[in-house]
């Protein structure tokens, strides 16, 4: 038997996908455990589905934290080894053009979120997997270079509720049914520094059908995230998943790089 893959879950709401996971660890589905549930605010249903499966959870308050720059951003303080002008430079959330008072007001504010949610992490033990659950906070690259700092063996996976490329964002299904898409879906894929930009390990899709409304279309990509995100999670669990670097020559002569998964069949 492998070892039991270690795994952290973040939230922000009812945690339908957390259960999604308890679940399937609990059923041996995922070779692993659940070990602590974060969430950016008190009034995350879904830690009270960690409390019914005895899984230590904790808040890092995202709005207090906001709330608390914009009393007084000069006198804001910045966890020690947060370098500001870096994580302008190395951000790919925002574009170019943005305003520098907006990068330093989002900068500043997820650092400080960050450096703490990394301190009440940290309490647990270390983790194999970090998940999201329905967390909506990008993170920066501030997180992610004390978290994951190698490209090549990413360890913070999210889902989103899209076929990505299309649709990133926090309205993956209202902009499926919006566009008139005939397909809808759902992906799972490893965070970068990017908004769901990062290399994508599952999909799963559903047709839409001419009478479906929003809310049909929300509900048939939750059936399918609860059984995505599971099988995502073994993947990684029984060591299937590589990043690979692919390069491709384009038809107008470019290079286009690009980090994509891929997946062994797992047998020897």
């Amino acid at each position: 038997m492998k070892p039991t893959l270690r795994i952290g879950a973040l939230i922000s709401g009812g945690g339908t996908n957390l259960q999604a996971i308890i679940d399937a660890c609990e059923n041996n589905r995922i070779n692993g455990k659940v070990v602590f549930v974060g969430a950016d605010t008190a009034a995350a249903k879904g830690l009270a589905r960690a409390a019914r499966h005895k899984i230590p959870a904790f808040v890092v308050p995202y709005s207090d934290i906001i709330q608390s720059y914009r009393k007084a951003p000069d006198a804001f303080p910045l966890p020690d080894d947060a370098n500001l002008t870096d994580l302008y430079a190395r951000q790919r959330l925002f574009p170019p053009n943005t305003p520098m008072d907006r990068l330093r007001s989002f900068f500043c504010t997820r650092a400080a979120a960050e450096s703490r949610l990394l301190a009440e992490m940290a309490a647990y033990g270390p983790v194999d997997l970090l998940v999201l659950a329905g967390f909506m906070r990008n993170f920066t690259p501030y997180f992610i270079d004390r978290f994951s700092p190698d490209p090549a063996h990413p360890r913070i996976m999210n889902i989103h509720p899209a076929i990505l490329p299309a649709f990133p964002g926090v309205d993956g299904y209202g902009d499926t049914f919006r566009y008139g898409c005939k397909v809808g879906g759902c992906t799972v894929h490893f965070v970068d520094e990017g908004e769901d930009s990062g290399p994508i390990i599952g999909q799963r899709t559903f047709p839409i059908l001419e009478t479906d409304t929003l809310e049909d279309v929300k509900q048939k990509g939750l059936q399918a995230e609860w059984q995505l995100y599971p099988e995502c999670i073994q993947l990684f669990a029984e060591n299937r998943l590589a990043v690979v670097k692919m390069t491709h020559a384009l038809e107008n002569g470019s290079i286009q790089q690009r980090r994509v998964v891929k997946i062994s069949s797992g047998l020897v």
